[in-house]
Parts: C-alpha cells; sequence; structure tokens
C-alpha cells in the first residue's frame, strides 16, 4: 500500500479558515490543536505553524486578553482581505501605468531631440574618417622626416588641417550632448550610449 500523501501548507490554511468560518467563535490556540486534526484533518504539530501564517497574511486577527492570546476570523474578514488586496493590487497597476506613460514620453521626447540633430550620423562618421586619416599622415611622416624636409613640412600642415577639422567635429559633438542633457535631463552616460559616441571621444593633440 501507497503511504498516505499529507497535506500542503495551502491545504491546510484553507482547512483551518474554513474551520475558523464555520464556528465563528473566538479561539486559544490550544483549542485549535483539538480542534483542526479531529475536523480538518490537519495534525497537532502544524496547527501552531498554520494559524499564525495566517495571522501573518492577514486572514486571521489576533488578540491577547490578559494572559490568554485569542485567534478569529470571520467570512466578512475574508471579503474586506479580498478588497484590500484588490485595491493595492489596482493602486499597483495604476502606478505602473504612469511610469509607463512617462518613460513613454521621455523616449519621444529623446526621439524629437536627436530628430532636431539628424547631422549626428555623419559628425560623427566625419569624426571617425578624420582620425584616421591623421592616424595615416603620422605613420607617413616617419617615412618623410628624414628623406624629404620640404615634404615633412608639408605633411606636418596637413596633419594640422586634419586635427582641427577633427577637433571641430568633436566639438560639435560635445555641443550636442551639452544641448541633450540641459533639454532633456539625460545622464551623460547614458547619451554616449545612446546615440553610440565612443566613451573616449576626447580632442586631437597637434604634432609637434
Amino acid at each position: 500500500m501507497s503511504k498516505k500523501k499529507g497535506l500542503s501548507m495551502e491545504e491546510k490554511k484553507q482547512r483551518m479558515l474554513q474551520l475558523f468560518y464555520e464556528k465563528k467563535d473566538f479561539f486559544q490556540l490550544k483549542e485549535l490543536e483539538k480542534l483542526a486534526p479531529k475536523e480538518k484533518g490537519i495534525i497537532v504539530q502544524s496547527v501552531k505553524d498554520v494559524v499564525q501564517t495566517l495571522v501573518d497574511d492577514g486572514l486571521v486577527d489576533s488578540e491577547k486578553i490578559g494572559t490568554s492570546i485569542y485567534f478569529w476570523a470571520f467570512p466578512s474578514k475574508a471579503t474586506h482581505t479580498k478588497k484590500r488586496k484588490l485595491e493595492e493590487i489596482e493602486e499597483k497597476i495604476e502606478s505602473s501605468n504612469k511610469m509607463l506613460k512617462k518613460c513613454e514620453q521621455t523616449f519621444q521626447e529623446a526621439k524629437v531631440g536627436r530628430d532636431e540633430c539628424s547631422e549626428r550620423d555623419d559628425v560623427l562618421k566625419t569624426n571617425k574618417e578624420l582620425r584616421e586619416e591623421n592616424e595615416t599622415l603620422l605613420t607617413k611622416i616617419k617615412a618623410y622626416k628624414d628623406s624629404d624636409p620640404e615634404a615633412f613640412e608639408q605633411m606636418k600642415k596637413d596633419i594640422k588641417s586634419t586635427i582641427d577639422l577633427a577637433n571641430n567635429q568633436t566639438d560639435n559633438i560635445f555641443t550636442f550632448i551639452s544641448w541633450c542633457k540641459s533639454k532633456f535631463g539625460m545622464e551623460e552616460e547614458t547619451l554616449y550610449k545612446q546615440f553610440e559616441i565612443p566613451q573616449d571621444l576626447d580632442y586631437l593633440l597637434e604634432y609637434k
């Protein structure tokens, strides 16, 4: 024969509540420890934990009178508790909806700001190209430095021109970030991430 399966905590809680609703009376723990096993099949060792769990859940009331602690729960208590929980859930839903609307509004504002700065992609692309060109020129200048002084000087001028252009584009990007921070109150780190701007973006130093 298979061993009889015991009651789960949830089943014990439901049965204990039924006992309170049926009796509609006040009980001490020792009284419940006698009634629950007999009428609801809840073993005596579990009664205290089950009752305390119901008290913690707000489904059973408890009060110390003199030296004794009494427990009680009426059907109206369950109705009130369910109504209170429903109100709490409705409040959470309302709060979540407000938060969602706020996030959507912030997102739409951020999109508008991005549209107004539609040249951002071109600026970033040009900035990247100028930096790459600068690296190429620096590599070439090493080859011309010793063999052709005139070419070396011209290369220096070309590098300076490239650096000036790159720094101008970098300045435009920093101005864009500053404008977004002021208009939307967004964190700088968020802006860098959202607009895919390199975190290490900085001005190029002039070649000496």
